[in-house]
């Protein structure tokens, strides 16, 4: 099962309050509204901790319905959702924390809500190269958090798994112009490109994009713009292999130095090595 450390101390939270609600609920003994929502909830813990988590949802689905103006109705609602989302039934899990969201949106739990549902959509990634809407359905909600509820651990998540999106977009960008110079097809090639320099420059794939515009650029004849994308490699990532294919680009018999180094020690050895037999 999945464990987010969010959802941990969040779902801990529940169980502790259940525990102290429990005490004051189990000295019923007529089947009232308040002792069914409890026998309910608590039946609804029991399945989800042996990993039965449909009959979970469903409990905790009835102490909703049993009385929905009480305050353990929203917390059933976002268990259920919960229930749901570590078997991997997301679209249960998305219905429930959109319906949480409508009925209550001034919930205290909102924030936890808001990020289960980001969460949801960005395991619905699949292939970004062919669908997008989990993509941009995540990015939205994790953006959301962090700047409605920018003070809380959410949020910090919600930056950490916004980079690893923007990485996922990046690539697909790549991927795109990479097709399209495959092509020749050079003016669509640059704009995917400049998109990820524009769009998400802190992400791995920015090297690589400022590469392929030096080379379009080059193979355009227009070598001042080849060699401004070139000197921005060059200040920014001067290290990288990116920067000598870049390099590579205006000096066609440029030879890495570690190699000529590497490759000269190592002809030091073989003639050693063959004096030795003379």
């Amino acid at each position: 099962m999945k464990f987010i450390s969010a959802f941990i101390i969040f779902v801990c939270l529940l169980t502790f309050g259940c525990k102290s609600n429990k005490e004051e609920k189990i000295v019923l003994d007529s089947k009232d509204l308040e002792s069914q929502m409890s026998e309910a909830y608590l039946e609804g813990l029991k399945a989800l901790e042996e990993g039965d988590v449909l009959f979970a949802a469903k409990n905790f689905n009835i102490v909703e319905n049993i009385y929905p103006q009480s305050i353990w109705a929203p917390r059933s609602v976002l268990m259920a959702a919960y229930s749901y989302y570590i078997q991997d039934y997301y679209g249960d899990a998305i219905f429930e924390l959109n319906r949480f969201i409508k009925n209550y949106p001034e919930n205290e739990n909102s924030a936890y809500a808001y990020f289960l549902l980001a969460t949801c959509y960005y395991e619905l990634i699949v292939d970004e190269k062919k669908d997008l809407s989990s993509i941009i359905k995540s990015k939205e909600y994790y953006n959301f958090i962090i700047e409605t509820y920018p003070n809380t651990d959410f949020a910090l998540d919600s930056k950490f798994k916004l980079l690893l999106i923007n990485n996922i977009l990046a690539s697909k960008e790549i991927y795109i112009g990479k097709y399209y110079l495959s092509k020749k097809k050079w003016i669509p090639a640059m704009n995917r490109f400049k998109n990820v320099i524009e769009d998400y420059d802190e992400t791995d794939y920015v090297q690589e994009a400022i590469h392929r515009l030096v080379e379009i650029n080059y193979i355009l004849g227009l070598d001042v713009e080849a060699k401004k994308y070139a000197s921005l490699l060059g200040y920014n990532y001067q290290s990288s292999e990116w920067y000598k294919e870049s390099y590579k680009v205006f000096n066609k018999d440029y030879v890495n130095p570690v190699s000529k180094i590497k490759k000269e020690k190592g002809n030091k050895i073989i003639r050693k090595f063959k004096e030795l037999f003379k």
